[in-house]
């Protein structure tokens, strides 16, 4: 059995779950990546566990208006955009260097991501897999 370079952390596995789960959602393989990286962050550093109110129901616009928002969003740039946390994109080349080289490129082609896909496709969750998928990967 391969090993990884590195330990495998509960980030890196909540990082690769949050990219399977952007790229469900539609998100390119680079946005997902960079999602899933900035996404992991976040959480690791306390601030995914802030509750956010839910905004004020918007007042229903008039037809200028309404015409005006959907002229906006086609002029917004198409492709990936990146989050950033400090002043550094979170981005699918951030990713590779911060988690697929640390554990290595062959064991996260053909060990990590291939396991977390299955999970995945299997519909269990971050909290079920966290700890039990990565328990006999060591270095």
């Amino acid at each position: 059995m391969q090993k990884p370079r590195m330990p495998i952390r509960r980030f890196d596995v909540f990082a690769e779950f949050s990219r399977l789960e952007a790229l469900e959602k539609g998100m390119s393989e680079e946005e997902a990546a960079g999602y899933g990286l900035w996404v992991a962050k976040v959480v690791a550093s306390g601030g995914g566990r802030r509750t956010v109110s839910p905004k004020p129901p918007k007042e229903k616009a008039g037809k200028e208006e309404d015409e005006k928002d959907a002229e906006d969003k086609e002029a917004e740039p198409k492709g990936p955009r990146f989050r950033t946390l400090g002043d550094e994109e979170q981005t699918d080349e951030l990713f590779d260097r911060e988690i697929v080289r640390r554990m290595g490129e062959e064991f996260y082609r053909e060990v990590f991501r291939p396991a977390m896909e299955d999970a995945y496709r299997q519909g269990r969750g971050y909290t079920e897999i966290r700890d039990t998928i990565r328990k006999d990967w060591k270095p």
